[in-house]
C-alpha cells in the first residue's frame, strides 16, 4: 500500500484528498504546516509523494520543500490556488515534481497522484531494482542506473526522481537534439501542453547540480531555438 503524506492547513481540503485517496487504496499521513511534513517526511521513510500545500503557517510550502530536499529525492506535487507561472516556477525550482491548482478535479488529483507514484516506484522500488546493472558515462559524468545514483568526478550527487529521468534520457542518447515537448513527453509521459518553463526549470536545476559553472555547462548544452542535448565528452 502506497503512503501519502498530505500538508495543508486548511482541515476541509485535507479531509477531501483523505478521502479521494483512500477510496483508491492509499495509505494517508496529515500535516497542518511545513513544519510538521519536514518532521514526518523525515520519521517515514516509506512516504512514496508528498502532497505540499504553498500558502501556510510556521512553514510555507516552498520553505518545506527545500528542508525536505535537503535529504529526500520522495516526489513533492505542490498545491495552491496561485496559478501565475511565476508560483509554479518557483515551487519546481526547488525541487517539486508537479503542481496542481485549486480548484482542482478529484480525478485530475488521482491522475497526478498515481503517475508520481508510479514513476518512484519505477525508479527505486522493487521493480526498479530487478533491472540489469546498467552504468552510463560521459566524461567525469556517470549514472548507474540499477543502484539510481550520479556520481560528477566521483562525487555522488542527489537527484530528485524527474532529473535522474532527464539526465538518463541525454545519457542515453549524447549528441541527439531533445526538444522541451519531447523531454516532457518522454519523462512526464503527457503531452507536452505548455511544457517548456517546467522542463527549463528541471533542466537549470540539473545544471546546478552536475555543472562546475552552470552559465558555461560543460555536459547539458542548449540549441536554441531547438532544444537541449547532452555533450560528448
Amino acid at each position: 500500500m502506497s503512503r501519502v503524506l498530505i500538508c495543508d492547513d486548511d482541515k476541509a481540503i485535507v479531509d477531501a484528498i483523505e478521502i479521494y485517496l483512500t477510496q483508491e487504496g492509499y495509505e494517508t499521513l496529515r500535516a497542518e504546516n511545513g513544519m510538521e511534513a519536514v518532521k514526518l517526511v523525515q520519521q517515514n521513510e516509506d512516504i512514496q509523494l508528498v502532497i505540499l500545500d504553498v500558502m501556510m503557517p510556521k512553514m510555507d510550502g516552498i520553505a518545506a520543500l527545500k528542508r525536505i530536499r535537503e535529504f529526500s529525492a520522495v516526489p513533492v506535487l505542490m498545491l495552491s490556488a496561485k496559478s501565475e507561472d511565476v508560483d509554479k516556477i518557483a515551487g519546481l525550482t526547488h525541487g517539486a515534481d508537479d503542481y496542481v491548482t485549486k480548484p482542482f478535479s478529484p480525478m485530475e488529483l488521482l491522475a497526478r497522484v498515481r503517475s508520481q507514484i508510479r514513476r518512484y516506484t519505477l525508479l527505486g522500488g522493487e521493480q526498479g531494482m530487478q533491472n540489469a546493472d546498467k552504468r552510463l558515462k560521459n566524461g567525469g559524468l556517470e549514472l548507474d542506473d540499477e543502484k539510481k545514483q550520479v556520481f560528477v568526478d566521483g562525487e555522488e550527487i542527489r537527484l530528485t526522481p524527474m532529473e535522474f529521468l532527464i539526465l538518463k534520457l541525454l545519457m542515453e542518447n549524447p549528441g541527439v537534439v531533445f526538444s522541451a515537448s519531447r523531454i516532457y513527453e518522454t519523462v512526464w509521459k503527457e503531452d507536452a501542453f505548455s511544457s517548456d518553463n517546467t522542463v527549463a526549470v528541471h533542466i537549470r536545476h540539473l545544471r546546478e547540480k552536475i555543472e562546475i559553472n552552470p552559465k558555461e555547462p560543460r555536459y547539458i548544452k542548449v540549441v536554441w531555438g531547438v532544444g537541449y542535448k547532452l555533450e560528448k565528452q
